[in-house]
């Protein structure tokens, strides 16, 4: 299972670039926080946690891996800013991405799945 949301994270990072090359910015959010959210699920399944929410997830790799300096702290707040624009490209009415939002994401959040995976793999 852990393989499977690395390679699921890799895969969504994936299809967050072919929505940016489209320009579906809100969608690009979307898939960017869900290729974070699934690298995150496999570092807590990798030390037995087992969230059963979103918000548990992002509490859970906070409390145990950002505290605790495993994971360095910005990858924190990126991971919680994802969390917040998923939420807000979802579902908040007349509220849309835009290019200079989303573009910077890009290469921090590979680097967090990059960190994620090298954690594991230890």
């Amino acid at each position: 299972m852990i393989n499977y949301r690395l390679s699921r994270s890799k895969d969504t990072f994936d299809d967050a670039k072919i929505l940016a090359d489209k320009e579906r910015w809100n969608s690009a959010i979307n898939r960017l926080y869900y290729s974070a959210y699934y690298a995150v699920i496999a570092l807590l399944l990798k030390y037995d946690f087992k969230p059963t929410t979103h918000n548990g997830a992002k509490s859970v790799f906070s409390e145990h891996f950002i505290k605790n300096e495993i994971i360095p702290k910005e990858f924190g707040k990126l991971y919680s800013q994802l969390f917040s624009w998923r939420k807000k490209g979802d579902y908040d009415d007349l509220y849309d991405f835009d290019k200079d939002k989303v573009i910077p994401y890009f290469e921090p959040v590979q680097r967090l799945i990059e960190i994620i995976g090298n954690t594991i793999n230890k």
